[in-house]
């Protein structure tokens, strides 16, 4: 098996301390935020939105962003939504399905 692979990952793991939501904001603070991630998520800024929402902390924003992220067939950046989003069904399938996808990859190598 390639070891170099582990390399591309970056040494804190996909998930960094600044990934979590600010504590400092208010609930009148963060609910103006979801607001405009909300209307930013609807019109297609998902990027936007994302920072919003991992700002606030809003899980269901979290959520659609991981939804979407899985649209556009980025399954780990989905994952990483759904870890902070503590969605562990979502989280559970991901890693399964990336386990599943590994363990073929071994298999296919080990009969080369």
């Amino acid at each position: 098996m390639d070891e170099t692979i582990f390399g591309r990952f970056p040494e804190e793991g996909l998930i960094k301390a600044v990934d979590g939501p600010n504590e400092e904001l208010n609930p009148e603070q963060k609910a103006q935020l979801n607001r405009r991630g909300n209307i930013l998520f609807n019109q297609g800024d998902t990027e936007t939105a994302r920072r919003i929402f991992q700002t606030t902390g809003y899980s269901d924003g979290l959520i659609r962003v991981g939804e979407r992220y899985l649209e556009q067939e980025k399954p780990v950046d989905a994952l990483k939504m759904f870890k902070l989003s503590h969605d562990t069904p979502r989280s559970d399938e991901l890693v399964a399905r990336a386990a599943q996808a590994i363990r073929k990859m071994l298999t296919e190598e080990e009969t080369t």
